[in-house]
């Protein structure tokens, strides 16, 4: 089961500027409550011990300006045994969102990478280990296309009874039609008879 605070905490846009708290010196808004699921989402320190001190609060941190939040924050609440972890200042994360891959810009992949042999099944990120995805926002993606039904076969409305015409039929049906269109022409055209001229006996030019 997908928890419904999951894509309010992905597309959250966080380390902005408290706008209750505009002067403070920790006015950041890193800090995401699980409990709450209102707007604005993320708040600052402030916030927490006013409004939310009694709820279920993680935090957000940065990595290469992107948003991770820590392993040991998260893993009770959510599965995240899929997602490709990494070590930043001595703390195990996962990345919240899809990342540009190593080749944009230029970039080139990195050895440890390229020769892993895994990569993200959502976006295709070469990962470290043998994990399925790179980020919780890429998990969630994987949930939901595994979840997504088959619209043609499941169909209520169509039944197997009913004359469905292909491409193949229906090129073959041109392709007949097209034929008999030109056998009633051939044979609505009259044949038109070739007469050869016979050449004369040939006169020589009398002289002057």
């Amino acid at each position: 089961m997908v928890p419904s605070w999951l894509e309010l905490l992905l597309a959250t846009q966080f380390f902005t500027t408290c706008s209750n708290h505009p002067l403070a010196t920790r006015n950041e808004c890193n800090l995401f409550c699980t409990e709450c699921e209102e707007l604005p989402a993320a708040f600052c320190y402030y916030c927490r011990s006013c409004d939310h001190s009694s709820h279920r609060v993680i935090q957000i941190r940065r990595s290469s300006y992107h948003d991770v939040v820590r392993v040991s924050e998260i893993e009770d609440i959510l599965d995240i045994c899929d997602v490709q972890t990494y070590i930043i200042n001595s703390a195990k994360v996962v990345f919240l969102n899809e990342r540009p891959k190593h080749h944009s810009c230029g970039v080139s992949i990195p050895k440890s990478l390229s020769s892993s042999g895994h990569s993200c099944e959502t976006c295709g990120r070469a990962l470290l280990d043998a994990f399925r995805f790179c980020s919780i926002g890429c998990n969630l993606k994987g949930i939901k296309k595994d979840n997504m039904p088959e619209m043609v076969e499941n169909d209520p409305h169509c039944s197997k009874n009913d004359d469905v015409t292909t491409t193949n039929d229906v090129g073959s049906s041109f392709s007949s039609n097209k034929d008999s269109c030109n056998d009633e022409n051939e044979e609505e055209r009259p044949t038109k008879k070739t007469h050869h001229r016979r050449k004369g006996i040939p006169q020589r030019a009398p002289f002057f």
